[in-house]
């Protein structure tokens, strides 16, 4: 029988060599990066480089063409060393992916063979009144003689400054709830465009999250990416795909954080051992471990089912990015007990990892949304 848990060749030797490169050319600069709030541009550059800042770009638009699992594994290896250098390429593929489910061939071309050369690209749905309850943004577009005219703002832009392009989710017709929605591809270079200053935020201090003003901003139609009202399913579809690139994220700080763990406790002594020979200790890194794989297994499972559009994807991307999450707070507030007084301060990297950690269990619909999301979807018999 074949083995049908063990991953093919091609994604082991993807994962050796992006992990070389984050050791390398990424974690280095990790801790300067979350200590300053600086956006690391070391990362970007090496990413970039690399093909690994947008491999989801299919081939024919310049890119490497990667499959969900392929950047799952490439963010998850970026996120072990450097949880704000991962949001380079998650980020990328959230911006994109609308264009990619929803834009022509004209605009895919127009847009995604740019942002494989390295222009950056943003998701804009969220506002100050409507996170979790997305249906309820207030941006609005209007039909105007040459195209549309956008007036609004987004709240928690993910790399907004540093990206060129970004999807915008705006309210055409507020009659119509969430059928009056559409998205659109707006420019940083649009004028009318302009940008908040950086939060200031407990972990990923190294991406900026800022938010995003429209006003007045003229856009053509060859903007538009859905059809007219059909902005938000767009936008819903495009979560069940991404989340499961926070679910890598997790899972990469949740592994980082278990290695740090796993070797202080070799070197550490005291009463005369090491405290790898308590079984208190023992016991929390085999959970660490143990919950970690069971992640992995299934955020796998769930790229899987992105790649093949399976009916099931819903509910998947939901609980891996959950339980991903979950693990991943749970996991690195363990590694800095493990690791003491030593692993409360910015020597060891265990902290940065627990308080990025603490963002994946929110961003990109809460756990608590998650939950409703698997609940309303599971088989009804």
């Amino acid at each position: 029988m074949d083995n049908l848990f063990e991953l093919p060749s091609e994604y082991k030797e993807l994962r050796a060599s992006v992990r070389a490169l984050a050791e390398k050319e990424i974690a280095p600069f990790a801790h300067d990066v979350d200590e300053n709030h600086r956006f690391p541009q070391e990362a970007a550059d090496a990413l970039q480089k690399s093909g690994l800042a947008a491999a989801h770009v299919p081939t024919e638009f310049g890119g490497d063409g990667a499959d969900a699992l392929a950047v799952v594994i490439i963010i998850e290896e970026v996120a072990r060393v450097c949880g704000s250098s991962s949001l380079i390429p998650a980020v990328n593929k959230l911006g994109s992916l609308p264009l990619i489910l929803g834009g022509n061939t004209e605009q895919k071309q127009r847009w995604l063979s740019q942002l494989a050369k390295g222009k950056g690209f943003s998701y804009c749905l969220s506002e100050s009144e409507a996170g979790s309850d997305a249906s309820a943004l207030r941006t609005k577009v209007a039909r105007t003689e040459s195209g549309w005219l956008l007036n609004g703002s987004k709240k928690w832009i993910s790399n907004a400054g540093v990206s060129e392009f970004y999807t915008v989710i705006a309210q055409g017709d507020p009659s119509l709830g969430s059928k009056g929605i559409t998205a659109f591809i707006v420019e940083k270079s649009d004028a009318g465009v302009s940008f908040g200053a950086p939060e200031k935020k407990m972990g990923f201090r190294g991406s900026p999250t800022r938010e995003v003003y429209f006003d007045n901003v003229e856009l053509s139609d060859d903007r538009r990416i859905s059809e007219v009202g059909a902005g938000f399913s767009l936008a819903m579809d495009t979560l069940d795909h991404t989340r499961i690139t926070i679910a890598a994220q997790a899972l990469g700080l949740a592994q980082g954080a278990l290695d740090v763990a796993t070797k202080y406790a070799h070197e550490r002594k005291q009463f005369g051992k090491e405290i790898f020979d308590f079984q208190g200790v023992q016991f929390m890194l085999a959970d660490m471990a143990m919950n970690i794989e069971a992640a992995r297994q299934l955020t796998y499972a769930a790229a899987a089912k992105s790649e093949h559009g399976e009916k099931d994807l819903r509910f998947f991307s939901a609980a891996s990015k959950c339980f991903a999450s979950d693990t991943a707070m749970k996991v690195t507030t363990d590694a800095v007990q493990i690791l003491g007084g030593y692993g409360y301060v910015s020597d060891y990297p265990v902290e940065r990892m627990m308080r990025d950690a603490k963002l994946t269990q929110i961003y990109e619909g809460t756990n608590q949304i998650q939950r409703i999301v698997m609940a309303r979807n599971l088989p009804n018999g």
